[in-house]
């Protein structure tokens, strides 16, 4: 009779292992890749700012259980993100004195949208004079100008082209600027400026990055993001966001979700990216803050 009892019970107990291993019965979840973490990481501190750093803390728990060298990674760009938005100093219509005058030193030049016939809009034209001014103040740094085709009358025209017409038109060396004639985002003047620079100019090892006053912070975040992802690992960049230079605009704004967007690009995801810039991504997808 004992035999007999045994039997079932054996049965039920792994029928319900079974079960359990299937199921995980509550006890274990199912991992979930880099990529949604990053994510759902960045779109909570882009939409909630610092109420959301509990989740933001959790996340990169999470991140570091899948993957620890990318939540180093993504750790050191939370930080950077918080202090671009909130202690950056902004440097008027020049450079700051101190940064070293040899070709170490590159001065990015972020482009501005064109007018309809290719010619350049007077925003972008302020923001050169900024570029020529600390060019002059560091003759030795080399110069990017970054910006693709947004002309749409004029598909020959670039953002990048126009811009380094200006410079050497107004004296700046020709040998002195590059061009990058690609990008049509934020994200991807970083992208494309950093394939140029290290592997034609492995030379340089700092950035100073020129644009609009309001513009200012989304860019040193993200050129500083691209040197901290493409880096061996974390802490090892090649080259480093230092300073900055900007035009004093009358009006102009980047919203911190605007700028989750773009670290998303930056992340490979273009796709959610452009849902953010376009304002048709969904934040009730994800799990509420509270």
């Amino acid at each position: 009779m004992k035999t007999k009892l045994c039997i079932p019970i054996l049965c039920l107990t792994l029928a319900v292992s079974f079960v359990c291993l299937c199921t995980g019965c509550g006890r274990k979840e199912e991992k979930r890749d880099r990529q949604s973490i990053v994510e759902e990481l960045v779109v909570d501190y882009g939409s909630y700012g610092d109420e959301a750093e509990e989740r933001v803390t959790s996340l990169l728990g999470e991140l570091r259980s899948a993957d620890a060298d990318a939540a180093d990674r993504w750790e050191r760009i939370m930080t950077l993100w918080k202090t671009v938005n909130t202690a950056l100093a902004v440097n008027e219509t020049v450079l700051p004195e101190g940064l070293p005058d040899t070709d170490e030193l590159c001065i990015v030049a972020l482009g501005f949208q064109l007018n309809p016939d290719g010619t350049m809009r007077d925003e972008l034209i302020e923001r050169l004079t900024v570029v020529k001014n600390s060019a002059e103040k560091y003759p030795n740094a080399l110069i990017v100008c970054t910006g693709g085709g947004t002309a749409a009358e004029n598909e020959d025209a670039t953002e990048a082209g126009k811009m380094a017409e200006w410079l050497i038109e107004n004296g700046i060396a020709a040998e002195r600027v590059i061009v990058e004639d690609k990008s049509v985002t934020t994200a991807q003047n970083a992208i494309y400026t950093y394939d140029i620079l290290t592997e034609q100019y492995p030379q340089v090892k700092q950035l100073v990055i020129v644009s609009s006053d309001y513009h200012i912070a989304t860019g040193m975040l993200l050129f500083e993001a691209e040197a901290i992802l493409r880096a061996e690992k974390a802490g090892a960049e090649t080259m480093h966001v230092v300073s900055n230079a900007a035009w004093k605009a009358p009006s102009g704004a980047l919203s911190t979700m605007f700028q989750a967007g773009a670290l998303i690009e930056l992340s490979g995801d273009a796709d959610t990216a452009f849902e953010i810039y376009y304002e048709t991504y969904d934040i009730h997808e994800l799990p509420p803050l509270h």
